[in-house]
């Protein structure tokens, strides 16, 4: 193992354990490496890596602290996945949601109060009714809350990682047959249907009727990109979008 990556995983353990716990403050870069038995060039190097990934934070003139270890801190990263992926890389993501967001949205059928409701409702009401950028603002944020509802804030922090908004930008390019938009805004109101009728299968159901309906779209987006025979009768013999 390199000796980087043995100091980050000596910092992990430690903090694993208990030795470390949120909001401490590590030893000197000096006492540490020498404690590791590393170099503090090495150490150096541990302690950025573990500060990219939210495990670590240095503080101006005070030093370095663990942080407090928040599912969404340390997930952050998670999201440039969805962000930066290409192909078949962004059909497993939405494969991932069709694994996750059905049941968050079942378990949200059974917790939602009438104030969460409502704000789903506000939500349905603005997609596909203004610009594109509000459609998407609006899309994500409907997921986002639902995903709030049931408690869990690591789910959250996941599903953050998969939906960011440059993800459901990027899939909205695939948005062009005529009628997406309204038959988008009627997956999201059925699945708000369900939601007020506190009935779990139906709101499964709707989430997973959702996103089989979203990758079909980005594979019809991966298509024209790609050069398919959809593709190119989507665009009319054009190599682009």
């Amino acid at each position: 193992m390199p000796v980087t990556q043995r100091a980050i995983e000596q910092i992990k353990g430690r903090i694993a354990d208990g030795t470390l716990r949120p909001g401490d403050r590590l030893p000197t870069e000096r006492d540490l490496s020498a404690d590791l038995g590393v170099s503090r060039s090495s150490m150096r190097e541990a302690i950025r890596a573990l500060t990219t990934l939210g495990v670590l934070e240095a503080r101006h003139g005070a030093g370095v602290y663990v942080t407090a270890l928040r599912p969404g801190d340390l997930l952050e990263t998670f999201s440039v996945l969805a962000e930066v992926s290409q192909g078949e890389t962004l059909i497993e993501v939405l494969q991932v949601r069709r694994m996750l967001e059905p049941a968050a949205t079942a378990l949200a059928a059974a917790r939602a109060d009438d104030a969460q409701l409502r704000r789903l409702g506000e939500l349905v009401d603005r997609i596909g009714s203004g610009d594109e950028g509000d459609t998407v603002a609006a899309d994500l944020t409907f997921h986002q809350a639902i995903v709030e509802i049931t408690g869990n804030a690591t789910l959250a922090a996941i599903n953050d990682g998969l939906s960011s908004r440059t993800f459901n930008a990027r899939v909205w390019r695939g948005h062009r047959e005529p009628g997406a938009a309204a038959r988008l805004r009627e997956d999201h109101a059925r699945i708000h249907r369900a939601l007020l009728a506190r009935d779990p299968d139906a709101a499964r159901a709707a989430a997973t009727m959702h996103v089989l309906e979203v990758e079909r779209w980005l594979r019809a987006d991966l298509d024209v990109r790609a050069g398919g025979p959809e593709g190119a009768h989507r665009r009319g013999g054009r190599g682009d979008i």
